[in-house]
């Protein structure tokens, strides 16, 4: 465990290192470059694309988060139970419509830049979290409803100190998910001049640079892996305080 923190502390310290001094990574990437071609992109900042991308993916994760629990809460409730079929299908729509295809329908209405990742990004997140959000809140343990009912709680009370607190390491799982997927579909983004990594993979493909493709490939790896890591102890802990197995 301890070895598998420290790794992941060189990764961190080695990641800021690149994105805010990416000159002095020169060394490494030049033997990918061909004819002379510059070995780190300098176009647009490494530190300002990355933080243009972490904010991308957290606001449509946020909104992901938002509609999908919401979502989750109304079917696991005797009012919403009807609408469990088409709560489904409307999580699907995401996984079943290509982010490309999504980007394309998008950017004739609201133009380039940002707003038709953040539309890509949201639909392809919904699903992990709803199906988790579902999950967490019909699979609680014992019989902790109906105790919270007999104690006098109302509906809303066993909502928000019981079911939810329970449900929260279980929906986080999903959060997880859909955050990883959504750092890797961000880079399409650039195509549609969205501030992205895939700014720097896309330049490094149209100049057949490979020292480009691995920078931005390498960034967006090693943040997916961190903010992994980071979830899965942030999981972890929550799981502890509420008392069930992870």
């Amino acid at each position: 465990m301890k070895t598998s923190v420290l790794v992941r502390l060189v990764l961190l310290v080695l990641l800021i290192a690149f994105i805010v001094f990416p000159q002095a990574f020169a060394p490494v990437f030049r033997p990918f470059t061909q004819n002379g071609a510059p070995a780190i992109y300098t176009q647009t900042s490494l530190l300002s694309l990355t933080l243009s991308h972490l904010a991308i993916v957290g606001v449509a994760t946020v909104a992901a988060t938002l509609f999908s629990v919401g979502l989750a809460i109304v079917v696991t409730r005797p009012f919403g139970v009807e609408f469990l079929p088409l709560s489904r299908s409307i999580a699907n729509i995401g996984q079943t419509f290509p982010p490309v295809a999504v980007l394309a329908l998008a950017v004739p209405i609201f133009g380039f830049g940002p707003i038709p990742t953040l539309i890509a990004l949201f639909l392809y997140g919904l699903l992990p979290i709803f199906e988790n959000a579902l999950t967490g809140l019909t699979n609680l343990p014992g019989n902790v409803s109906e105790a919270a009912r007999g104690v006098g709680m109302t509906g809303t009370q066993r909502l928000t100190q019981v079911e939810f607190p329970l449900a929260f390491p279980v929906i986080l799982a999903g959060i997880r998910l859909s955050v990883v997927i959504s750092l890797a579909t961000a880079t399409i983004g650039s195509t549609v001049a969205a501030k992205t990594l895939g700014e720097v993979i896309i330049a490094g493909l149209l100049s057949n640079n490979t020292a480009f493709v691995l920078q931005g490939g390498l960034v967006v790896g090693v943040l997916a892996l961190l903010i992994h890591d980071g979830f899965v102890m942030f999981e972890r802990s929550m799981a502890r305080r509420t008392g069930r197995s992870y």
